[in-house]
């Protein structure tokens, strides 16, 4: 969809997901809740099939796909510690349902 021929563009969104050996995994997608279903069935990503999903964490919604990925980059070169920080912290902010604007991961 392309915001040039009057149609919206849908937000891209950062998930993390934790996995069964408490190792957080991040990703992007427009439809969190289908890509976390994939993981689940074991056709997400290699890693979630190596470490399967325990429970979606979070999900921050950006404007386009560009900033989704930056933010990704960010968040996966914390260490475990700080993503874990991330979590509660996006958790005490209610990120999973909040839009990009005044989120900082």
């Amino acid at each position: 969809m392309a915001e040039n021929d009057g149609e919206s563009v849908p937000p891209w969104f950062v998930y993390l997901i934790e996995c069964r050996d408490g190792s957080i995994y991040t990703g992007i997608a427009i439809d969190v809740a289908a890509r976390y279903a994939a993981h689940c069935s074991g056709k997400g990503a290699r890693y979630t099939r190596a470490h399967p999903p325990l429970r979606l964490l979070a999900s921050v919604a950006y404007p386009d796909r560009s900033s989704a990925l930056k933010a990704e980059y960010r968040i996966k070169q914390l260490t475990a510690a700080d993503k874990h920080r991330l979590v509660a912290d996006l958790l005490a902010r209610g990120a999973s349902s909040a839009d990009r604007e005044n989120q900082k991961p």
